[in-house]
């Protein structure tokens, strides 16, 4: 079952996004902190009550995966064109319910939230290195928008 995030999630979010940090730890270690979290408990209260902000999660007897989502809106912008975006800040499945559609399943939930709030796009960040999430997105019909690149001093 897939549906918005309550309080009574936090404790599990907070696990996933252990998770995911020592993803990203894992792969850029000059970045990433190990054993912490982008958001504390107090701030994931905070972002359950922003409509703007939805976290869905997949919840079969336990929570096994999240996704966060921004909704952007572009509007009379002097250069852009007036466009409404799903920008999925993160995504975790469970290490130990990996494999099991539980990430093809949130991925198809936010599509359809995203088509029925009248969004234009998704969109979505995948660190250089992390391949199996380059290749999830690639597999669910993302394509590359823009690249951001770099080079370390």
């Amino acid at each position: 079952m897939i549906r918005k995030a309550r309080i009574e999630d936090v404790p599990a979010i907070i696990e996933l996004l252990h998770q995911v940090n020592m993803v990203h730890h894992v792969l850029r270690p000059d970045l990433f902190k190990p054993y912490t979290t982008k958001y504390n408990e107090q701030e994931l209260e905070a972002i359950l009550t922003d409509n703007n902000s939805p976290i869905f999660v997949f919840e079969e007897g336990r929570v096994l995966g999240y996704a966060f989502c921004q909704v952007n809106e572009v509007k009379d912008h002097l250069l852009l064109e007036d466009i409404k975006t799903l920008y999925i800040d993160d995504i975790c499945v469970d290490e130990k319910a990996r494999g099991k559609h539980v990430g093809k399943s949130l991925y198809e939930y936010v599509y359809d939230y995203a088509k029925s709030i009248g969004c234009n796009n998704i969109t979505l960040n995948v660190w250089e290195g992390n391949d199996p999430a380059l290749q999830f997105y690639r597999n669910m019909g993302m394509k590359v928008q823009k690249t951001t690149m770099e080079i370390v001093l």
